[in-house]
């Protein structure tokens, strides 16, 4: 028999798992989340998670998978939910921010007029979630920080949450009866609070515990409750009789995970010490069912089997007799549970170790390993990658694809083999918080790197050509988008003949745009360069906000074409539809040029050069060859392209060094009479392949003017 499972994962996506007996196939992921995952839960046919992000989102987890509504209350991290097993309209969030919020899910779906159409209904692909699977991917993140203040801005009108009032600290727990009439919470407060959910209003609460609260489950009727916590300790509650009837001593640390059988007779119990017990609550006998590899975060019981999620990447499933738990227990290997936590860590140390009744799990649902490490190499296109596995991987940022697969090797040795003396300004920032890349642009830094076109192997490009790497990255993403966007303009006018009102004149500019579409929606935008070619079958993400709402996410393959400025940052609009770039520092370099120290070569100049950064010092020597002037000048028949000098602003003292071909008429020298000049700084002789801004890093390390020095040398 088919089942499903929802899973959910710390780089923001939700999975969809149809599950026979021993097979398990995604038959969905879906995006919307901007960061962890922390929480989900399946009430009817709706499907609830909860993310690092604020927000709550619901789904259509069974049919399309579409996110139907983002719930925006939270002023920080929502880490745990509650539903009503036999109330699927009572959903209960809790988080950082020291609130505990109850939603009636009909009433916060229904249609409602809003303070505006921004992103609170995601038409995007969504994800499940309930676990903490961390899957590797390039993620580009785009944000606006002069929109930030409108993150918690945009409710819905109508609709408010029941708030239930009261904690101090942060919640790190919550569970529900099954009718949603009694609401428990824990956190760092190290009690555990009892609440009417229908109202709100406070109940009692309960002391005992020494660290925080970390899990906590109710029984179907809502008298007994069950809670763990990183005292080690894991307490059964009367609520009727408002005290702790029964402690667990069982693990030797933290206990994150609770799951109990229908009847409430057994619970089984992980954390932080990689354990998975089962324990009888009322003979307190307990079992070690397995040991896992890392930290146990959530357990979930389906027939005789448990689903253990971890910090790892992977699900497991491991034989544990759900329904008849006693049949674990004949197996031999129990212990009797004590009432202090010192109990289990010194039987422990006294050699007394445990065996584990399973060694292996029954079925794995392998994740893909998280980035736990990174570098950005200078050349500020590629970047190295070392995952949970200690796999390392070249990326190459600008195509959001990997580069070179170098196995496990040393990830510090390896970055010194990559290591380039070449010096280019930091247009983008990035971290792996998620897991995988999230590349971070912000303007105006982003427009601050130019590379040649030739150097990016831009086939049949000028020599001379330039190219932004933030503003080629972009079109790159964004192409998809432009194709889409479009097309669904063309198609409105065909069908209107005339354009729609509001959009003529972004249809005018985006045609009249240097970027031609293709008329297939598929294909990529004529003149996207190869080096920031997008792949459409392993495509990045976009985090961004736009001018109203709050941050949004969507694989660049899902975009549909309707975004625009209330979607995206208006400088990145600027950027891909009219050419346009924030206005940002200057991309040349001035310096001042004069003859080494000795040498009787002629000076050329007094005054200070203007030059692009990018600029070799290649043509800085074919600068002074030009400048010179020497006994035989000859004609024009040599084609070498060398920098044609000029005045520089209002200043008649400052050359500018441009990057265009020698015009007519200027001096040029044949092959075997030109003399050998050579470049130097800070008396080391330059390589003709350093770009100015290079020199100035690693060789005239000075914040203050450059200094070059030219001098003739005998042709060798």
């Amino acid at each position: 028999m088919m089942q499903m499972i929802p899973d959910g994962s710390r780089d923001g996506t939700l999975k969809r798992w149809e599950l026979a007996d021993d097979s398990a196939v995604c038959s969905a992921t879906f995006e919307s989340h901007v960061d962890w995952v922390n929480d989900v839960v399946v009430t009817g046919e709706t499907l609830v998670s909860c993310s690092s992000d604020t927000t709550l989102k619901t789904w259509r987890p069974f049919s399309d998978g579409v996110c139907t509504r983002t719930l925006r209350q939270h002023s920080d991290y929502v880490t745990c939910l509650a539903a009503a097993s036999k109330n699927s309209n009572i959903v209960a969030s809790g988080g950082l921010g020291r609130e505990v919020f109850i939603w009636d899910i009909e009433a916060a779906m229904a249609p409602v007029s809003r303070t505006s159409e921004a992103m609170d209904d995601d038409t995007s692909n969504g994800v499940l979630s309930s676990g903490n699977s961390v899957l590797s991917g390039t993620t580009v993140r785009s944000t606006n920080a002069t929109n930030s203040a409108s993150l918690h801005t945009s409710q819905l009108q109508g609709y408010t949450p029941i708030a239930a009032k009261g904690h101090k600290e942060s919640v790190y727990a919550l569970a529900m009866n099954d009718v949603g009439t009694l609401l428990v919470s824990g956190g760092t407060e190290k009690v555990v609070r009892v609440w009417d959910p229908r109202s709100g209003a406070k109940q009692m609460k309960l002391r005992g515990h020494t660290d925080n609260v970390r899990a906590l489950i109710l029984d179907s009727s809502g008298r007994f409750c069950l809670s763990g916590s990183s005292d080690s300790i894991i307490r059964l509650w009367d609520l009727g009789q408002q005290r702790c009837v029964h402690s667990y001593a069982v693990h030797t640390d933290s206990v994150w995970a609770l799951a109990s059988t229908p009847n409430f007779s057994h619970v089984y119990s992980g954390g932080r010490d990689l354990s998975l017990y089962l324990t009888d609550l009322n003979t307190r006998e307990s079992l070690l069912l397995c040991m896992e590899k890392h930290p146990l975060l959530r357990l979930t019981l389906q027939d005789d089997s448990i689903w253990v999620a971890t910090t790892d990447s992977s699900l497991h499933r491991w034989s544990a007799e759900g329904q008849n738990p006693p049949k674990m227990f004949q197996r031999g290997g129990s212990f009797l549970a004590g009432n202090l936590s010192f109990t289990r860590a010194r039987a422990c140390l006294e050699g007394s170790a445990l065996v584990p009744v399973n060694t292996q799990p029954s079925f794995v649902i392998p994740g893909s390993p998280g980035i736990v490490q990174h570098e950005i190499l200078n050349n500020r296109r590629h970047v190295l990658t070392k995952d949970a596995e200690g796999t390392v991987k070249l990326w190459e940022i600008t195509r959001g694809a990997v580069l070179e697969d170098y196995g496990k090797v040393s990830f510090e040795e390896k970055k010194e083999e990559l290591f380039e003396m070449v010096s280019i300004p930091a247009w983008f920032t990035m971290d792996t918080r998620l897991g995988s890349m999230s590349v971070h642009l912000d303007t105006p830094q982003c427009f601050s790197a130019e590379m040649y076109a030739v150097d990016l192997n831009v086939p049949d490009a000028p020599e001379e050509q330039k190219i932004n790497l933030a503003q080629e990255t972009l079109r790159g993403l964004l192409a998809h988008w432009l194709s889409r966007r479009r097309q669904r303009l063309a198609t409105q006018v065909s069908a209107n003949g005339d354009f729609p009102v509001g959009q003529e004149n972004a249809l005018r500019n985006h045609i009249s745009s240097r970027i031609d579409v293709h008329d297939d929606a598929e294909t990529h935008i004529a003149g996207i360069h190869p080096a920031f070619d997008f792949s459409t079958t392993s495509s990045p993400s976009i985090i961004t906000e736009g001018s109203q709402g709050g941050p949004w996410r969507k694989k660049i393959t899902d975009l549909d074409g309707t975004e625009d400025e209330k979607d995206f940052p208006w400088w990145c609009l600027e950027c891909v539809l009219h050419g346009r770039l924030s206005p940002r520092e200057s991309l040349k370099c001035s310096f001042y040029l004069h003859p080494y120290e000795g040498t009787t070569v002629q000076v050329l100049t007094q005054g200070k050069l203007s030059a692009p950064r990018i600029l070799r010092i290649q043509k800085v020597i074919n600068y002074v060859l030009e400048k010179m002037v020497l006994d035989r000048p000859l004609d024009s028949s040599n084609s070498e392209t060398t920098f044609t000098p000029g005045l520089s602003g209002n200043q008649s003292h400052a050359a500018v060094v441009g990057d265009g071909s020698l015009r007519s008429g200027a001096r040029v020298w044949q092959q075997k009479a030109k003399p050998l000049v050579e470049i130097l700084c800070n008396n080391q002789v330059l390589s003709p392949d350093m770009s100015l801004a290079t020199v100035r890093a690693y060789i005239w390390k000075k914040p203050d003017d450059l200094y070059l020095y030219y001098r003739l040398v005998q042709n060798r």
